[in-house]
C-alpha cells in the first residue's frame, strides 16, 4: 500500500524515533513492504518511519537505481531495524547534494564522513554490527538522521540555512506539489 510521506514542518519528522521490540510490532513485515513500495512509487533511495508519521526506529533503503554507476548497489533493498551510528570515522569527509522526500523541491549539498560504523537488526531480526562507507554511509546517514528527528537542512552552514529558509516556510504552509501522496502540516 503506498502510504503518504509526511512534509516538513509536521511534528513527526521532529521527534527522536523510538527502539522497538520486532517481535511486538504487530504487522512489520508489512509496514517494510509498505514502506519499499512508498519508496518506489516517489522515486527515493531511502525512506524512515517518520517520514511516514511513525515515531520508530525503521528505515528502508534501495540503491538498485543507481547500479549503473554503481555496480556493488543492483539489486541492493534492505530494512533497518532500530539502527544507530555508533562511530564515525572523520577521517574522510563528503560533500554531496542531497534532497529529500520530506522536503521536495530542496537540493543542496551536504558535509558527511565517507565511512560509519551501524548496529541495526535486519529484517530477520539478524543483529549487524558493520562498517559502512561510500554511498550507502551517505544514505544511511540520511535516512538515520530522521529517527533522531533531524533533516538535511540542519546539517547546512548557517548561510545555506538562511537561503532556503523560505522554502521550508513554504513546504510548512502546506504548498507543496509532487508527484507522489504527501501529508502537509496544513
Amino acid at each position: 500500500m503506498i502510504l503518504p510521506i509526511y512534509t516538513y514542518g509536521l511534528a513527526t519528522l521532529r521527534k527522536e524515533a523510538e527502539d522497538i521490540d520486532p517481535a511486538q510490532l504487530e504487522g512489520l513485515k508489512e509496514l517494510i513492504a509498505d514502506m519499499f513500495e512508498t519508496m518506489y512509487r516517489s522515486e527515493g533511495v531511502g525512506l524512515a518511519a517518520p517520514q511516514i508519521g511513525r515515531s520508530i526506529r525503521l528505515a528502508v533503503i534501495t540503491l538498485d537505481p543507481l547500479k549503473e554507476d554503481y555496480p556493488e548497489y543492483a539489486d541492493f533493498n534492505r530494512a533497518y531495524i532500530n539502527p544507530h551510528i555508533v562511530e564515525v570515522d572523520n577521517s574522510t569527509t563528503e560533500t554531496m547534494e542531497e534532497g529529500c522526500l520530506s522536503l521536495p523541491g530542496i537540493h543542496e549539498p551536504v558535509t558527511r564522513p565517507a565511512r560509519i560504523r551501524v548496529q541495526y537488526l535486519d529484517e530477520e531480526g539478524k543483529a549487524h554490527d558493520e562498517w559502512v562507507e561510500g554511498y550507502l554511509a551517505r544514505v544511511m546517514q540520511h535516512e538515520f538522521d530522521h529517527l533522531d528527528g533531524k533533516v538535511f537542512t540542519d546539517r547546512l552552514s548557517p548561510l545555506r540555512k538562511q537561503m532556503v529558509k523560505k522554502k521550508l516556510q513554504t513546504i510548512a504552509k502546506g504548498k507543496v506539489h509532487c508527484s507522489y501522496k504527501v501529508k502537509t502540516a496544513r
